[in-house]
């Protein structure tokens, strides 16, 4: 049994849509969970001679939660992105050996050890911001035994860093030039029998796809959530990125427990994820990145009462961001969120777009994953911009 003493307390109800800070709050914790929650002086007598930590006052919000990353690949794009801003033309860029096949190459060329040892730099800068869990998709490798090596990478990132890691697989990313003309051979021989084998290998939480125009289509992405679904796996999709194909309505349609982008999503996709619970994950990074004009629907996602998360979207070439807090900026000031919905966005939201209820508040019961800041409001994580108020993060009950 720990106590965090003195400490203002962000309360987020799972049903409302906005935070209250209370101060003078005791959180008491065992076993990796929040056993009590409430004002000092109410600190039950069981607790009273437990170790105790003063806070002074500081603020403690939900450990952060980062839903949606790539950040295990090979190499970088910085050249390429020098490139375009000197004027070159995507076709030139692809001539010169950029673009995702750049990073698949030198994913593939990459060996376990290298590609951990570039990506926990990334990992501990989220770290640094709050984050204590932490969601990583494979997708840069396109072909299985690549792909499996991303997730033993991603899995060891969780035993050398103090951090939750939610793997997922995304093998339906891109089509490689050896199946330029076998589709339907690459999602069989490459997207369902490697997920046989990550599944087998307990190296997946969930599938997830590109549907796009220059990805997959809706229906090939129904085929390969069959198979997820055949083997108990949660899904989820990069939908309506680039277009409405109606790809987040299909995803929500079966359950997704997210649909992420999201910058065409139409109404019929906005009804059909309200319906089914399934969490818009933004990602103003990319919007930023690629200097995108089209907004997500952020008030019909509201209306409709739609949970939105926010997310990094860690990745070498449209978001080679690893800041939450900078996401969280984003997403107030690109994305006109409000404060309470950017630190819901990656707290509880963020939690349920992993599809976990045991994180993402502070109440009994759930994983004392905290993080504690020096600052005056919640707010101020939104707010600032190149600022690091973290005071300390704690995982499961432990400072780490």
């Amino acid at each position: 049994m720990q106590i965090l003493r003195n400490a203002a307390v962000v309360e987020m109800e799972a049903d409302s849509t906005g935070y209250r800070l209370v101060p003078g709050q005791s959180i008491a914790m065992a076993d990796g969970l929040i056993a009590w929650v409430g004002a000092d002086s109410d600190l039950p007598d069981d607790y009273a001679g437990a170790p105790s930590t003063d806070l002074g006052g500081r603020v403690v919000t939900p450990g952060l939660v980062d839903c949606h990353t790539h950040i295990v690949f090979g190499g970088d794009r910085a050249r390429e992105f020098e490139m375009r801003l000197e004027g070159a033309s995507y076709e030139e860029i692809a001539r010169a050996g950029g673009g995702i096949l750049s990073s698949v190459r030198d994913t593939r060329a990459a060996d376990e050890e290298t590609l951990l040892s570039r990506a926990l730099p990334r990992v501990d800068h989220l770290l640094a911001e709050g984050v204590t869990t932490l969601e990583i998709k494979s997708g840069y490798g396109l072909d299985v035994e690549t792909e499996l090596k991303m997730l033993r990478v991603a899995r060891e990132i969780g035993r050398q860093r103090p951090v939750n890691v939610i793997t997922t697989w995304l093998a339906a990313h891109a089509l490689p030039p050896e199946y330029s003309d076998r589709r339907a051979a690459y999602i069989s021989d490459v997207v369902i029998a490697g997920m046989e084998r990550a599944h087998a290998e307990g190296l997946i939480d969930a599938v997830d796809g590109f549907c796009e125009g220059i990805a997959f289509s809706v229906a090939e992405m129904e085929q390969v959530f069959d198979h997820a679904a055949r083997l108990g796996l949660k899904i989820k999709l990069h939908a309506e990125q680039l277009s409405d194909l109606g790809g987040a309505a299909m995803a929500a349609r079966r359950d997704a427990i997210s649909a992420d982008h999201l910058e065409y999503l139409g109404q019929d996709g906005i009804d059909a994820m309200a319906e089914h619970g399934t969490v818009a994950v933004l990602l103003p990074g990319a919007y930023y990145t690629l200097r995108e004009t089209q907004l997500p629907p952020i008030q019909g996602l509201r209306d409709a009462g739609v949970p939105i998360a926010l997310a990094t979207d860690c990745n070498p070439g449209t978001s080679p961001l690893t800041s939450i807090l900078l996401t969280m900026n984003m997403g107030a000031t690109l994305f006109r969120m409000t404060p309470a919905e950017c630190l819901r966005g990656v707290t509880l939201n963020a939690a349920r777009a992993l599809g976990l209820s045991d994180r993402g508040r502070i109440a009994p019961g759930l994983r004392a994953d905290l993080a504690v800041w020096d600052i005056a409001h919640p707010a101020e994580l939104s707010y600032r911009v190149g600022f690091n108020p973290l005071h300390a993060r704690i995982l499961g009950g432990t400072h780490v």
